[in-house]
């Protein structure tokens, strides 16, 4: 905001000589003191400079200079009103009405009024119907009250005059009330800020009201003498309005109700005063505009009260919708699901049928993985819509989660396979270097399931069996594989990965691994020694000791082993294994040098096990030992080369199960 300073040093010097001038009208002995200061014109003079302080502030605010050039100019149609009647009218104890003075006096309220509007319009942001609503009832009670207590006085007084006379004369009370009440509407309009600006402007306009009424009042009776005490309730507009133009911006923001429960109160509370007003006017004589003006707010609140209603009623419908639809999809999430479950099935009867449908897909990890998050939601979006397409009006797609779907099926000519065909196919999706699938549950209702609970059970239980065998499939697949390009190259090896791998096994189960874990270690047992295809032959059937180069090809076939098990997907966490199965307890194996638990349980498991078959078996540079003196070497080295646990275990499932799963070759004596 520019330098206002100046401005309001203005405006301070016109207050102070609008106190000065009371002083000097009502203290007896002052009367005839300054007959400059507090002459005739001088108020003229007050009211002129008002004015130009306030278009000052119009010359240098852009966004609100319609506003403040209006109201400066209403000032000074005023003073224009006033100068009239000083020079011509001021000594006469009943001054003629209308005269050419009441032209610049009436266009006061009107200059005043636009520049309110215009002001408002600067200044409002974000006003909706509600607070609309609400500055209407303020307003119209506002008006209603003071056309009770002013109107009715003032019609009484001049009722005799002629009728240009009264309409002149009830022009200003009118005006007066009008502008007061904007100015409540526009505090409405703002959620009921005490706004300095505002203030001093409704405290000019209470000033212009309560001195036009007992203006009118006294000159209807003969006592009107100008320049008296009254007269200053005019002129206090000029300051009053200046110290408004130059407000400081900080002093606009206080609330008059900081909570919305109290914004609230305030219109309830302007609609009780118009009601008053009303039950006023059914017990004893209240003027028309009173009454008019006073239904008029009870109907504005009305208005607001049916205005909320509907607000309230759009927020339920939308919080319910959000509480039953998937955001990214627009689907609807699994609440909804359940919703409409208990639904259909309470409207089954007889041969009606419906299928439950749960989906996961496949491979989208991976795609979201390479192509990011937010490609991986618009893949989401895609799908959902053509699953919501191809469920045909009988049916409905959901989605619960994640990469989970849902769909409810109804009865269809294709029949329930094809169904199931379309519905996998919308699921489906396949570009380069990606492919999403599904793997799905599919029950049928009534007769699989009696509730929605045992639906959803058994839907999730059949997808996640159809998933896990998929998944099964695949890393069987690639098992073979690998195991098959391994015997190619190594004819003798496939026994040896074999004999590990139930040794394996058996060890995994007894430290109490689950199902998925133990079959891990399975997988990492059997494909420990892939990466010795990239070893050559010489260094591995070489009969004599290693030499340090040697040894560096030995080291990295576990590196080697784990490039190509993770070259396959499905077996992703097999390859870590085997990357870490010549580790040692101790920290001095390879290739990482890890040590104790931070070595994989299931590298700790294949590694004695691979000791163990090493031992037990016939080498090109050695002959194979007794099982009993192999388990007391593993004994032996268990704390340093291998984890102690693991060789518990191993021992206890070797006297258990061993002799049977694995048959070693003992040389003969």
């Amino acid at each position: 905001m520019p330098r206002a300073r100046p401005a309001r040093w203005v405006a301070a010097l016109l207050a102070v000589w609008l106190v000065a001038h009371e002083l000097h009208v009502v203290v007896p002995g002052l009367d005839g003191f300054g007959g400059v200061v507090f002459g005739r014109w001088t108020h003229v003079g007050v009211m002129a400079v008002g004015a130009l302080a306030v278009l000052a502030r119009a010359l240098v605010s852009r966004e609100e200079r319609l506003g403040w050039m209006l109201i400066g100019s209403a000032l000074l149609a005023w003073t224009a009103g006033e100068a009239y009647f000083t020079s011509v009218l001021w000594d006469l104890a009943s001054p003629p009405v209308p005269s050419p003075a009441d032209v610049g006096y009436l266009l006061f309220p009107v200059l005043a009024l636009g520049g309110f509007v215009a002001l408002a319009c600067a200044r409002v942001r974000g006003a909706d119907r509600l607070m609309a609503a609400d500055a209407a009832t303020a307003a119209l009670a506002a008006g209603a009250v003071s056309a009770a207590l002013v109107f009715g006085a003032v019609v009484g007084v001049v009722g005799g005059a002629d009728k240009l006379a009264l309409a002149t004369n009830l022009a200003y009370p009118v005006a007066d009330l009008l502008l007061l009440a904007t100015i409540v509407g526009i505090g409405g309009l703002q959620g009921w800020r005490v706004d300095r600006t505002w203030a001093l402007l409704a405290l000019g306009c209470l000033c212009f009201t309560v001195t036009d009424g007992v203006y009118l009042v006294e000159v209807a009776r003969g006592t009107w003498v100008s320049g008296g005490v009254w007269d200053a309730g005019w002129w206090a507009a000029a300051p009053l309005w200046a110290f408004a133009a130059w407000a400081p911006a900080e002093a606009r923001s206080a609330r008059l109700a900081s909570t919305r429960s109290a914004r609230d109160l305030l219109p309830l509370g302007f609609a009780a005063v118009a009601l008053a007003v009303l039950v006023t006017a059914a017990v004893q004589p209240v003027n028309l505009l009173a009454v008019a003006l006073a239904a008029a707010a009870l109907v504005a609140s009305i208005t607001r009260l049916h205005l909320t209603l509907r607000a309230h009623t759009a927020s339920l419908h939308h919080a319910r919708g959000e509480a039953l639809t998937d955001a990214l999809t627009g689907l609807g999430n699994r609440r909804l699901l359940a919703t409409d479950l208990d639904e259909r099935f309470a409207a089954l009867s007889g041969d009606d049928e419906l299928m439950l449908v749960v989906f996961d897909l496949d491979g989208f990890k991976h795609y979201n993985d390479v192509f990011g998050h937010p490609a991986g939601d618009a893949a989401l979006v895609r799908l959902a819509a053509r699953l919501a397409d191809t469920v045909g009006p009988d049916g409905r797609a959901y989605r619960l989660g994640g990469d989970e779907f849902c769909a409810l099926l109804g009865p269809a000519d294709i029949g329930w396979s094809a169904q199931l065909a379309r519905c996998s196919a919308a699921l489906s999706e396949e570009g380069d270097g990606y492919a999403i699938g599904c793997s799905l549950g599919a029950i049928l209702l009534p007769q699989e399931a009696a509730d929605t609970t045992d639906a959803m059970r058994l839907a999730d239980q059949r997808m996640y069996a159809r998933k896990q065998d998929g998944r099964l499939s695949a890393i069987r697949q690639a098992t073979d594989a690998l195991l098959c390009a391994m015997a190619e190259r190594f004819p003798d090896l496939g026994d040896h990965s074999a004999g590990v791998a139930d040794l394996a096994a058996t060890t995994a189960g007894v430290l109490g691994m689950n199902r998925e874990e133990v079959e891990e270690v399975r997988r990492a047992a059997e494909l420990h020694d892939i990466g010795k295809v990239a070893i050559p032959e010489t260094i591995l059937a070489k009969a004599g000791p290693l030499e340090p180069g040697e040894w560096t090809h030995i080291r990295l076939h576990t590196v080697v082993g784990e490039r190509i098990v993770g070259s396959a997907p499905a077996l992703g966490r097999v390859a870590k294994l085997v990357r870490s199965t010549h580790e040692r307890h101790d920290g001095a194996g390879y290739p990482d040098g890890l040590a104790g638990e931070q070595i994989p349980l299931g590298a700790r498991i294949v590694a004695v096990c691979d000791a163990f078959d090493a031992m037990t078996h016939t080498r090109s540079y050695r002959e194979a030992i007794d099982p009993e003196l192999a388990l007391a070497e593993l004994q032996r080295c268990a704390g340093g080369q291998f984890d102690p646990a693991v060789v518990t275990a191993f021992v206890r499932a070797w006297q258990d199960t061993g002799p049977r799963v694995a048959r070693p070759q003992v040389a003969a004596a």
